[in-house]
């Protein structure tokens, strides 16, 4: 067990300690004179009475939190010492991020660009975990931690010109809007399959715990959908049994596309699986940036020790799954208002912010405009770039072009020779 700033990472040792830690006080009644096993698998006490245990024989592991509702410090010890600068950057951040989800997805259902997934709800988890980490950590997000993005610099243009998927995007246009990434500043780019990202994750942190004088960890985004994938079970047992510097970042935001949690997994979320495979594991409120904060700053000193931890992140996904999804046909519009107004991690920043005298309404209706200004102007600009030249989806893959991509060239040239003016080249790059 390791102690860091006021709550406990939980890591499994023992069935002892395990429902001593995991319960509260619950636990299953044990023979005091039964001894205790030596079996290579398990060392366990022995019990004269049997019993199996559920997912009700333990009380659930507790959500760590500093701010109240209100943006309120609940125990003044837990209040992490964040400087004023950085403070207000995070809110901007998040501000910037509602403006960003709010232009692009209007620009979606105009038939601007052809996929958009929002991030209201999940700014504090974003701001959180971005502001403890150092640039130099490697990042492996799922789909909705553009504001990790925001807050490692990269600008709403290059965020914008992938969505557009022009001349200037990264990924020459060969991915769907909304999957970022960055090699200048440690983010793997994203896939679309789900869970993948994990093992990778996992191997990629061995390999850095391998390197001499390491002194980076891995973080690792994923949803509680995306855990119950097989290569969520596979992760978790390697980065414990391998000892890798990793953080595996759960963010439950009571959703899997548009399976409540109810139906996705059953037991105490996905904190308890934590312990079960050896990580040191802590569940945190997901609207309370400055809890997030603390508990990513602690579990990156444990990681950057060759100790793994698992994070659950609760919290409440406001928007749509994605342009694809529409929530209504399986949630209530008055839950989701509920949330979206009672427990935002915007506003929670915001008050907190105001009650230390660093924010008023001013500066926030301005910041709102600037905000606004830069993805309109970043949206126009995408715009009137050319499209990646059409080669750019058969270059790029192989070191050496094989023969059969080379006849595959040769005759979309030929075709192209041949019925130009039914295809829109000029829209695109040339040679």
């Amino acid at each position: 067990m390791a102690l860091r700033a006021g709550f406990t990472f939980v890591k499994l040792n023992s069935l002892r300690q395990a429902t001593r830690l995991l319960s509260t006080h619950t636990r299953p009644d044990v023979c005091q004179n039964g001894g205790t096993s030596e079996f290579p698998g398990a060392k366990a006490p022995y019990v004269n009475e049997i019993k199996f245990l559920n997912e009700n024989s333990y009380d659930p592991i507790p959500i760590y939190r500093v701010m109240d509702s209100n943006g309120r410090i609940i125990d003044s010890r837990e209040e992490p010492n964040i400087d004023k600068e950085s403070l207000i950057n995070m809110y901007r951040n998040m501000i910037q991020l509602n403006q960003m989800d709010k232009i692009l997805y209007e620009s979606q259902r105009q038939g601007r660009i052809s996929f958009y997934m929002t991030n209201y709800g999940e700014e504090g988890i974003h701001m959180g975990s971005a502001a403890a980490l150092s640039p130099r950590d490697l990042v492996f997000a799922q789909y909705r931690e553009v504001g990790v993005l925001l807050h490692r610099a990269i600008t709403v243009s290059e965020l914008v010109n992938q969505c557009y998927g022009d001349c200037e995007d990264p990924g020459k246009g060969r991915q769907m809007p909304v999957h970022y990434g960055s090699k200048q500043h440690n983010i793997v780019t994203i896939s679309s399959p789900l869970a993948t990202q994990l093992p990778q994750a996992v191997g990629a942190a061995y390999a850095l715990k391998r390197m001499p004088n390491n002194d980076r960890c891995v973080i690792c985004y994923f949803g509680e959908g995306a855990a119950s994938e097989g290569d969520a079970h596979a992760a978790f047992n390697f980065a414990a049994t391998l000892d890798c510097p990793i953080i595996l970042m759960c963010r439950n935001n009571g959703y899997a596309i548009s399976t409540p949690s109810s139906e996705q997994y059953r037991g105490d979320g996905i904190a308890a699986r934590g312990p079960a495979f050896g990580l040191h594991t802590i569940r945190v409120d997901g609207t309370d940036t400055l809890a997030v904060y603390r508990a990513v700053a602690s579990a990156r000193d444990l990681a950057v020790s060759n100790k793994p931890v698992l994070i659950e992140a609760m919290f409440y996904r406001v928007g749509h799954h994605s342009t694809s999804d529409d929530s209504s046909a399986y949630r209530s519009v008055e839950e989701i208002q509920k949330w979206a107004k009672d427990e935002s991690p915007v506003q929670k920043l915001r008050l907190y912010l105001e009650g230390k005298g660093y924010w008023d309404a001013e500066t926030e209706t301005q910041c709102v405009k600037e905000a606004r200004d830069t993805v309109v102007r970043a949206m126009q600009d995408a715009e009137k770039k050319k499209l990646p030249h059409w080669k750019e989806m058969l270059e790029d893959v192989y070191y050496d072009m094989p023969p059969k991509l080379q006849k595959q060239m040769k005759q979309m040239e030929k075709h192209l020779e041949k019925y130009q003016e039914h295809y829109p080249l000029n829209k695109y790059l040339n040679e």
